[in-house]
């Protein structure tokens, strides 16, 4: 059994947002985060992270517990296996009560790396590719990049160094085939090392240098190795896309190498499959631009046609740079073009201007039937987007598309300047200004929730949370959109000027209250007199207070 103390220590060391948003998309609220339950069909997300009490609670179906809990219901596993695949994702070893059964973390994919990378300084072959293509003896150590031998060479090796079969097979370093002969995964291959986001290798990629069938091969699919859930160096270059609030997404390894090493330290790279909704919340972390670094030739330009339409219907931000005559971004450093590179990067084509010209493409706009079919899936695209997006690149469809007027593009849920707006119960100018600023500017989401929740709206509590919650097709949210009755706030300063005004305002009531409430105890009471009265004097000072 693993000990207690072991399990304690591994829960000290866990991060139940980290835990939960590599499987589900997390938002903000509050000082909290929130979701759709992914344990049973909802629309209005109840499931709710709290990074405070290390808790998940769903309020629709009863879920929660800690960050064993999700993992277990999750990945459908066992108490002790979902201990042992969180002590495996982030590099900890656990403690079992019976020593001859002791089952320390394995290291084996380490050891096996520290083999790969002295293999690779005795392969002439090896290191002369990867000088040739401009990669510097730092990089090669920096990404621990090595050499993996014949199949009966790693075979040895693993036995030498008794290292156990079956964590081999089960951690994709080997494999058995059908008449049960082992064979290594990775033959004659220069190996990439890839790690989990807390910077444990869970796998490899591996390239050819010998004429093998397959070009690129990598670690298979197991219990800590999920390639739609991982970035190749994400570990190395966070750091940087928080800084930046910029990710740089391409292809290949190597184009990855060579972006770090040219000073692009934001750059990471799918394992060679597409970019998938799997990877949502990673990308997500730090809320940065993306920016896909792509091949020009067909393949290239159908991978980022496939990615830009999930990234633009799910709300990110960024764009597409493709790369034509056959040159990539490991190319072009190479040779030099790193100004050149630089200014490809900073003039992406943006998601949505991207999709819908890839879309039209496809089209004799000559021919009328023809140019039907790009208008209604051109249309259909649209509606995946915010309302606001919608209204904006309505004019731009309609420009692509020969003999088509922004009239002609109708969205259905969105609201035309002739639609009767849809009426509200109540009107509050001031909350349906903010709620308006929220779906104007979206990534002012989180640092707005340190101050404000829903609670304290008195007239449009669930219009906001419909906001926060990304609802673009409410009814409600499409008429405020259109409501030119309605303002939102200009700038950070206006933002931060409305808010002094409403939240003093807010203190000042709740003060009131408490004063002449009898429910609470007189040491309680005194305690909320004096938070409210600290609050109000720190706004009066120009000064934003936190929630907590």
């Amino acid at each position: 059994m693993i000990t207690q103390d072991s399990i304690e220590a591994l829960k000290a060391r866990l991060d139940i947002v980290d835990v939960v948003g590599s499987y589900i998309e997390l938002k903000r609220a509050g000082s909290s985060f929130k979701a759709p339950c992914p344990f049973h069909d909802e629309k209005s997300p109840s499931f709710t992270v709290n990074p405070s009490r290390q808790k998940y609670h769903c309020f629709g179906c009863g879920a929660g517990g800690d960050s064993i809990n999700f993992v277990m219901e999750y990945e459908k596993l066992s108490y002790p296996e979902a201990i042992e695949k969180l002590a495996a994702s982030t590099n900890f070893t656990l403690h079992y009560t019976d020593d001859t059964k002791q089952k320390k973390r394995s290291n084996l994919l380490e050891t096996l790396n520290d083999w790969y990378q002295k293999l690779l300084e005795q392969n002439k072959t090896a290191m002369t590719y990867l000088h040739d293509r401009g990669i510097y003896a730092s990089s090669i150590e920096r990404f621990g990049i090595g050499y993996a031998p014949t199949s009966p060479e790693t075979l040895r090796f693993l036995e030498q160094r008794k290292l156990s079969t079956p964590e081999a097979i089960e951690q994709g370093a080997i494999g058995r085939g059908e008449e049960g002969r082992l064979f290594a995964r990775f033959i004659e291959r220069i190996t990439f090392p890839i790690h989990s986001t807390s910077g444990a290798i869970v796998g490899f990629g591996g390239r050819t240098i010998t004429g093998h069938q397959a070009k690129y091969v990598n670690s298979s699919q197991s219990a800590i190795f999920n390639k739609s859930r991982l970035l190749y160096a994400y570990h190395l270059a966070r750091e940087a896309i928080y800084r930046r609030r910029e990710i740089i997404v391409t292809e290949g390894y190597l184009d990855v190498v060579m972006l770090h090493q040219a000073g692009f330290t934001h750059a990471v790279a799918t394992l060679g499959t597409a970019l998938t909704a799997e990877h949502l919340p990673l990308l997500r972390k730090g809320e940065p631009k993306i920016f896909l670094a792509y091949d020009g030739d067909k393949a290239g330009r159908a991978a980022a046609f496939k990615a830009s339409k999930l990234l633009s219907s799910s709300g990110f931000d960024g764009g597409v740079i493709l790369f034509e005559g056959g040159l990539d971004p490991a190319d072009m450093i190479k040779n030099g073009q790193i100004e050149q590179l630089n200014a490809l990067l900073h003039r992406p084509i943006p998601f949505i201007e991207f999709v819908i010209t890839e879309m039209i493409s496809v089209y004799d706009l000559q021919d009328p039937k023809a140019k039907e079919t790009a208008l209604h899936e051109s249309i259909a695209f649209l509606k995946t987007l915010a309302p606001l997006s919608q209204e904006e690149y309505r004019p731009y469809v309609a420009s692509r598309i020969p003999g088509t007027s922004p009239a002609m593009i109708r969205l259905g849920s969105t609201q035309t300047a002739n639609a009767k707006p849809i009426s509200f119960s109540n009107y509050d100018n001031w909350e349906l200004g903010l709620i308006k600023t929220i779906l104007e500017r979206p990534h002012i989401t989180d640092s707005l929730l340190d101050f404000i929740d829903t609670s304290m709206l008195l007239y449009h509590a669930s219009e906001f949370e419909a906001a926060l919650q990304g609802k673009t097709n409410d009814p409600q949210l499409s008429a405020l959109m259109m409501d030119t009755r309605i303002h939102s706030f200009e700038g950070d300063d206006g933002l931060k000027a409305e808010l002094i005004t409403f939240l003093t305002a807010h203190y000042n009531r709740e003060l009131k209250k408490i004063t002449t409430q009898n429910t609470v105890s007189f040491d309680q009471k005194s305690y909320l007199i004096r938070q409210f009265r600290d609050k109000i004097e720190r706004l009066k000072r120009g000064e934003l207070v936190p929630l907590t």
